[in-house]
């Protein structure tokens, strides 16, 4: 009551308790404002806040898994890419069904994310690939809403999540899918007891267990999905809200789903309570707010439960049998050659340019600078991965994955913005100071569990979701259009000078040479610490300095393009199936791929819609997460 009292006050128009008390009942301006505006508002974020609690309940009980939500499992993503695609080519259906829309999302993302789980759905491998899932679909969505900017016009803030109702239609629509979902819910809680004893003990009490976890799954994903359509994806409710009631010592999933229908309401006000306060004047997304909370909760519920498992392999993959570098990079730079030559002479928008016009203006001051920044960035982010990977011992470390690129952007736009009268060239030193906390952080939780790959990963991805929903606020707080907060966040070499050039160029040539150096002792860390410290190797010291540098290159490269991912991923991997283990060739060959797939991701972006362009982030991101799914099976 007292949260709901205190968002109901909040508003631009400003009023006291006192006034609204006596004025509601008066028929005029005020009256309109508070029935019509904030009232809904308020209910609506009652409803979706215990509708996705519950849902949380049900699927941390179908799962067996501490760690399952709608948005750890990718339901909300997956449900919000399906409205966004229904909106551009289906309105009709959209406007006529908007909840069977979602539902369709969330069970296809659902379905997804449990086939590639395996069968066991170990609790952080189903959470890990749920978090990848959501990346997969956001990247197509990112996509979508840059394509067809007119037609998504206006969902940006509604995609971070929000509770602005301008009437009650809203409430209208969702409230009797809430109501029968959650009475269901209540209804089943007894089945549920027994079925979280086992599917063996549930059976032989005369339980039948595929039609319950049929009826149960329906539930969660619809409560889920019907959310989705009114207020956008919201992320952490679930997770969060069942948690504090059992905590709270209460038993039993009749209680449980009760008590968190009211705890995941207050966390929601609350969220958007607090939203409104930070910015008075401005929309910030309730979303961004839940995963600034929700985010810090997956990492320790996530340390919580890799405590009880047994370490994962760490191998990294690649060939015993090495492509001498003698035909492998001659191979790789015509590759480079050739794309140079290509995306310098063609654009997509216009005719071919001859090697004679490249000294025209369009070529010479936008084109090839566009190339050169896309491969130095590229070098740097795969020489970045080679360093993460071989200090981490972890196949899935990346920039991307860890968060490193989040944080990297989420510092540097907090610099910009807290000190605007500072340039742009300090740009990479906010990015630096953002990407360092990200792998402290990492460091710091991981350390204990021997950064064991599953664990860092899933921690990584909850930094990367903190990062990311601060990047939102500060977007909104700093009134960024909307077109360009999307680049922004999706990674882009658009508009890229010799100015840009020139930063990177001089960065590179500090930050490659000391990559460089480090070969030598990672080849000896590969053999294990106890090895490489008997022959003279200080392992700590080397460790930190190594990952220094590659915190370092990738941060300078979220400075100056943004956040582009999976480069660091993508590269090394291809690089160890050719040349094999050892640091200094993996090195250089990751770095000539890592240049040579963005300079192919960037003319891609280019020319496949053009005139239009789809960031180069995105088009890397597309590619990237379907082989991180991929990695993520192989790794046992």
């Amino acid at each position: 009551m007292i949260v709901s009292i205190i968002h109901l006050t909040q508003g631009q128009a400003d009023y006291t308790f006192q006034q609204m008390f006596s004025e509601v009942w008066i028929e005029g301006r005020f009256q309109d404002i508070f029935l019509g505006l904030r009232l809904p508002r308020l209910v609506v974020g009652v409803l979706t806040g215990g509708a996705l609690a519950v849902s949380g309940v049900i699927l941390q009980t179908l799962t067996n898994n501490p760690l399952a939500s709608a948005s750890t499992l990718g339901i909300n993503a997956g449900a919000f890419f399906f409205v966004v695609f229904s909106m551009i080519f289906f309105p009709n259906i959209l406007g006529q069904y908007p909840f069977i829309v979602a539902l369709f999302g969330a069970v296809f993302s659902t379905f997804l994310v449990l086939t590639l789980a395996g069968k066991t759905l170990d609790p952080v491998r189903v959470a890990l690939t749920g978090m990848i899932v959501s990346l997969l679909f956001s990247s197509l969505t990112g996509a979508l809403q840059l394509l067809f900017e007119n037609e998504t016009n206006g969902l940006f803030l509604w995609g971070s999540g929000t509770l602005i109702q301008l009437d009650w239609n809203g409430i209208q629509f969702s409230l009797p899918f809430i109501a029968v979902g959650t009475i269901a819910a209540i209804m089943i809680g007894k089945s549920l007891d027994v079925l979280s004893l086992g599917d063996d003990i549930a059976r032989s009490l005369g339980q039948s267990i595929v039609k319950m976890k049929f009826f149960a799954w329906g539930i969660a994903v619809g409560l889920a999905a019907v959310t989705v359509s009114v207020v956008g994806p919201i992320g952490f409710i679930g997770l969060i809200a069942p948690h504090i009631v059992r905590l709270l010592g209460i038993r039993g999933h009749r209680n449980v789903i009760i008590h968190s229908f009211l705890w995941g309401s207050v966390l929601l006000i609350s969220a958007d309570v607090l939203a409104r306060w930070i910015q008075p004047a401005e929309e910030f997304p309730v979303g961004a707010m839940t995963a600034l909370i929700g985010a810090p909760w997956l990492m320790y519920l996530a340390y919580r439960t890799a405590k009880r498992q047994k370490r994962g392999e760490k191998s990294l993959g690649g060939t015993k049998r090495p492509v001498p570098l003698k035909w492998v990079i001659p191979l790789i730079a015509a590759g480079i050659c050739t794309m140079f030559f290509i995306s310098f002479s063609y654009s997509g928008a216009s005719a071919w340019s001859p090697v004679s016009e490249w000294t025209s203006t369009i070529v010479w001051n936008f084109r090839i600078p566009r190339v050169i920044t896309a491969f130095v960035i590229g070098v740097m982010l795969a020489i970045s991965g080679v360093l993460l990977q071989g200090v981490l011992r972890n196949p899935l470390a990346d920039a991307s994955v860890l968060g490193i690129t989040s944080m990297g952007g989420a510092g540097a736009m907090t610099l910009l913005i807290l000190l605007p009268v500072l340039s742009y060239s300090w740009m990479p030193i906010g990015a630096i100071i953002g990407s360092a906390l990200a792998i402290a952080i990492i460091i710091v939780i991981s350390r204990k569990n021997n950064f064991q790959p599953i664990l860092v990963a899933l921690i990584g991805i909850s930094v990367s979701a903190f990062g990311s929903a601060l990047i939102q606020i500060m977007i909104v707080k700093s009134r960024l259009v909307v077109a360009a907060a999307l680049v922004w966040l999706s990674g882009s070499t658009y508009a890229k000078g010799w100015e840009d050039v020139s930063l990177i160029l001089i960065l590179s040539v500090i930050l490659i040479p000391i990559a460089l150096y480090f070969t030598r002792p990672l080849d000896a860390l590969s053999f294990g610490d106890d090895l490489a410290a008997s022959h003279g190797l200080v392992v700590s010291k080397t460790r930190i300095w190594s990952l220094l540098i590659g915190v370092a290159l990738s941060a300078v490269a979220v400075s100056i393009v943004g956040t582009i991912g999976f480069i660091g991923l993508l590269a090394p991997h291809a690089a160890r199936r050719l040349v094999g283990y050892r640091h200094l060739p993996l090195m250089l060959v990751s770095g000539l791929l890592g240049g040579l797939l963005l300079v192919t991701a960037d003319f891609i972006s280019r020319v496949a819609l053009a005139p239009k362009e789809i960031p180069s982030g995105l088009m890397v991101a597309l590619i990237g997460t379907p082989y991180l799914l991929y990695l993520l099976r192989k790794i046992r």
